[in-house]
């Protein structure tokens, strides 16, 4: 017997045994469920369910069947052991006892339910437990107790198909793919279900009946994954007891999403060639972000692209900057939206450019002319091909840069603003032709054609040139003649009193490119002077009209006469002269301008027009004018001026008596008018006064003979030109001095005529005649001078 036994052990035994034989009758049998501990009674045996570590209460009824009982003694058994007992007659904890099997986790409960508590169950504790409960004055009575002590299964592990764990997140998998989930749990007593929900739906169940040894294992196919999938949430679940929650393992589904749409947002039309345009493409429906990427004439476009991505939106936006061509006019820019994950889940969207450029012209000569043989009277035919978006509205044509226009009595037409016709064409119409064609982009003007008209040579200059020559000294006679196509050969003619005599070739030498032939020409005697004539031949024909040229001995080149002078200031006056013959050789002119001290100017030019400046103010001057050339100078012109003072600035006081002044002209207006309105009112009321009426015409008699005395001859007139010095004439201002110009052995006379800035140049005649005897008589010059410093422009006479 075990020590630790109580007293009350080895007495009772027998009764006990014979109680529990009662017990187990086939008439003892009942059924009882015990809800409130999740235990049940089958037959005799109630059993009672718990977990592995949880509580159970093993119930034993200990109530007194009568009135005047009690309890004292009630002892549990498994497998006819005592394990724990509570003796009432002990008073205190020392009424407890327990052997080893539950130790300190078992303990007696009388209220509110009689029954033993044991907690922190384990395996072991699975059993069939006997309780005896004896009363002072009843029969003991027995009650049997299974303990199912569950072990709950290991939480649920899920791997992929390739038997990688996963925790959180399955995937991510391609969208119309198929993935498979698999759920392993092991352990569990009694054998756990296994089930796949997705929120409350069950997808698959493993029931309890169907055995696999180890662990147990449950598999989930998707099969053609959908968008639907995507962030699916699937869980597993493993339960063996009502006691408890099932045991669960939760993945969320990722997916890879194809594009679903793809557009091309910006479609403003048209664009512009060389404006940059900037175009936008979104597409949604893609996840990861789908790839954007613009094409165009099978190319895909080098320009920089920003991507904007709006995940939370499930879209993509792609922005093109792109400068268009004139050749991407009419092809069709596409925006394409793709999936690396995917092999064909490119999707397109098109847009057909219309690009707007400037006008491209090209001219071209009519189908059937021959662009070398164009030849004078022939009928000309251009056309100009345009190539514009939107279509040109307009189409000018250009001749050496002049425009032309619609002149069909000077033969051009222009016909549906693309052609060009020029009637009985000539020489002058050669040149450079250029078509232009305007649209909203602008101007574009096509390369120029040069158009050659086929003509004889023409000499460059039509009048007759004279050439001086010196006997025994060789000249050269240069012909100039303009010719398409060039000139092949030249032919010269010397016409002289002897007659006429072809020069030989080897005398002269010819240029054809640049239409030219020059003659080494020496005379030897009086007879070799005469007119030289030039004529050029090329492939139109010999040249009708010759050049012309006279050939004169050389001699010193004439004067110049009529010289103007104009712009006289108070340092500088402008100077012209006609140019007399130069001797028929290259002639310069010279003006000089000497003062009292010396020379002041000397200004040489190839024409008889000077700018003499830093003359001086208010001086005294003498202007020399000559020509000269290879044999000499000629006669010397000589006159005299006399500069302008100079005007100092005008000082404060001058202005306020400029102010004053123009202040009492104002009133002093004012009071004449009032005066002449007293003199008409007066004169008004004495109208009908016969005494002041004779009055008044011995008044008009006395302006009559007052204006005949006036228009006297006599009397000097700024207007006219008196004939003689004694003339009272007013004097000229101090600053314009005119003085005859002086003639030196010279068969020619000079006019001087000075003029204010402004005021162009003209020549007064000095009209000289010479007697019979040769002698010279000399009219009386006249000079008119005018000055900008003259308030009102004064004549004076000399």
């Amino acid at each position: 017997m075990n020590a630790m036994q109580p007293a009350w052990f080895t007495e009772r035994t027998v009764l006990a045994f014979l109680l529990t034989a009662v017990s187990s009758s086939p008439s003892a049998t009942q059924n009882t469920v015990i809800t409130g501990s999740q235990s049940a009674v089958t037959g005799t045996v109630t059993r009672v369910s718990s977990v592995v570590g949880g509580e159970a209460d093993l119930p034993c009824d200990s109530r007194p069947p009568q009135r005047n009982d009690s309890l004292l003694l009630v002892v549990w058994y498994r497998d006819d052991n005592p394990v724990y007992s509570y003796d009432t007659r002990v008073p205190g904890p020392t009424g407890h006892w327990s052997d080893d099997t539950f130790g300190e986790r078992a303990r007696w409960v009388g209220l509110p339910t009689s029954s033993l508590h044991v907690r922190d169950i384990q395996s072991r504790d699975r059993a069939i437990y006997r309780c005896r409960v004896d009363f002072q004055v009843s029969p003991t009575r027995n009650y049997r107790i299974a303990l199912d002590v569950i072990e709950l299964p290991s939480k649920p592990v899920i791997f992929d198909e390739f038997g990688k764990e996963i925790t959180g997140v399955a995937g991510p998998y391609n969208e119309g793919g198929d993935f498979k989930l698999i759920c392993s749990v092991t352990g569990g007593n009694p054998i756990p279900r296994v089930q796949w929900l997705q929120g409350e739906t069950v997808l698959a169940t493993l029931g309890a009946g169907e055995v696999q040894h180890g662990s147990r294992s449950l598999t989930l196919v998707v099969i053609n994954a959908t968008r639907a999938h995507l962030s699916a949430v699937y869980t597993c679940t493993a339960d063996n007891t009502m006691l408890l929650s099932p045991q669960r393992a939760t993945v969320r589904v990722d997916l890879y999403l194809r594009p679903l749409t793809v557009e091309i947002v910006s479609r403003e039309q048209p664009l512009s060639v060389g404006r940059k345009a900037e175009l936008w493409c979104k597409s949604t429906g893609a996840r990861p972000p789908a790839t954007i990427s613009w094409w165009l004439g099978g190319k895909q476009l080098n320009s920089v692209t920003k991507q904007r991505d709006l995940e939370d939106r499930n879209e993509t936006q792609s922005l093109l900057q792109w400068t268009p061509l004139k050749e991407h006019n009419g092809q069709v820019l596409t925006c394409k939206a793709e999936h690396e994950k995917f092999n064909r889940s490119t999707i397109e969207s098109k847009l057909p450019l219309n690009i707007y450029y400037v006008p491209e012209a090209r001219m071209h000569l009519g189908a059937k002319m021959n662009p070398n043989d164009i030849e004078e009277g022939d009928d000309v035919y251009f056309g100009c091909e345009v190539d514009a978006n939107p279509p040109a509205y307009k189409v000018v044509w250009e001749h050496n840069g002049v425009l032309l226009q619609h002149n069909p009595a000077n033969g051009v037409i222009l016909t549906g603003n693309t052609n060009l016709a020029l009637r009985n064409v000539s020489r002058h119409q050669a040149g450079l032709y250029t078509c232009t064609a305007s649209n909203v982009e602008g101007d574009g003007k096509s390369p120029p054609l040069r158009m050659q008209v086929v003509y004889r040579p023409l000499c460059r200059t039509r009048e007759i040139k004279l050439i001086g020559a010196a006997l025994q000294e060789p000249s050269s006679v240069e012909c100039l003649v303009d010719a398409f196509p060039p000139p092949d050969t030249f032919e010269w003619t010397l016409n002289n009193s002897a007659g006429s005599i072809k020069v030989d070739a080897d005398r002269f030498t010819v240029n054809a490119k640049e239409g030219k032939s020059i003659l080494k020409y020496t005379p030897v005697s009086d007879v070799d002077y005469g007119t030289l004539s030039c004529r050029a031949t090329n492939l139109a024909g010999q040249q009708v009209s010759p050049c012309v040229y006279t050939l004169l001995p050389a001699t010193r080149p004439d004067p110049p006469t009529n010289c103007t002078v104009y712009n006289l200031t108070d340092d500088s006056l402008d100077l012209t002269c006609l140019s007399g013959y130069e001797g028929g050789l290259s002639c310069t002119y010279i003006a000089e301008v000497w003062a009292n001290e010396g020379l002041v100017v000397n200004s040489t030019n190839a024409m008889t027009v000077w700018n003499l400046r830093r003359l001086g103010a208010k001086r005294h001057l003498r202007v020399v004018v000559y020509a000269a050339n290879a044999r000499g100078r000629s006669e010397h012109v000589s006159f005299s001026v006399e500069t302008a003072p100079r005007l100092s600035p005008r000082t404060e006081a001058q202005e306020a008596w400029e102010v004053n002044w123009a202040v009492g002209g104002v009133l002093g207006a004012a009071l004449t008018v009032a005066i002449i309105l007293c003199l008409a009112l007066i004169a008004t009321r004495l109208r009908h006064n016969s005494t002041n009426y004779e009055v008044s015409m011995q008044s008009s008699k006395n302006q009559k003979a007052s204006l005949q005395k006036r228009s006297s001859p006599d009397d000097c007139n700024p207007d006219l030109i008196p004939l003689s010095k004694d003339a009272d004439c007013p004097k000229p201002p101090e600053y314009s001095a005119v003085v005859k110009p002086e003639v030196k052995n010279s068969s020619s006379a000079v006019s001087l005529r000075t003029q204010s800035p402004g005021t162009p140049p003209s020549n007064t005649e000095l009209q000289n005649e010479r007697t019979s005897n040769g002698a010279l008589r000399s009219h009386r010059e006249v000079v008119t001078t005018r000055t900008p410093l003259l308030a009102a422009h004064q004549e004076s006479c000399v």
